[in-house]
């Protein structure tokens, strides 16, 4: 289970180290990065991100919302690969989506992790504190 928070710079080439916890969850060197529904950047073990999609494309075609959700996850989704160091290359689609420049915070999100402009995130987790209180 993927679970903490992380603040990590990005160096040079858009590459971002994943904490040892993450990547030890993760269990090998490929994840799949994709746009969030929110401002951010989602992280799938690749197994994960496989069943997941399996339960997405089950949505008819034919159908709005079929066509929505994969547009969403699957137009800015790409596979990344784990290099040596524990970094991977995030694409500046996906930095741009998620606002983030030189700074990202890593969340762990059960099934997945999510990068996140860290200021993004404080009003976000401020915002959803609220409405759970």
């Amino acid at each position: 289970m993927l679970l903490g928070e992380y603040e990590h710079s990005l160096t040079k080439g858009n590459r971002l180290t994943l904490p040892s916890k993450i990547r030890n969850e993760i269990g090998g060197n490929e994840v799949v990065l994709a746009k969030g529904f929110e401002a951010c950047i989602l992280g799938y073990q690749k197994s994960v991100w496989e069943e997941m999609a399996k339960t997405e494309l089950v949505k008819p075609l034919s159908e709005a919302e079929g066509r929505k959700i994969r547009r969403q996850l699957f137009s800015g989704a790409v596979l990344a690969e784990i290099d040596q160091q524990g970094r991977l290359v995030i694409p500046a689609n996906l930095l741009k989506h998620a606002g983030i420049k030189a700074e990202g915070l890593i969340i762990g999100a059960g099934d997945h992790f999510e990068v996140w402009e860290n200021e993004r995130w404080q009003e976000y987790f401020k915002k959803i504190s609220k409405e759970n209180a």
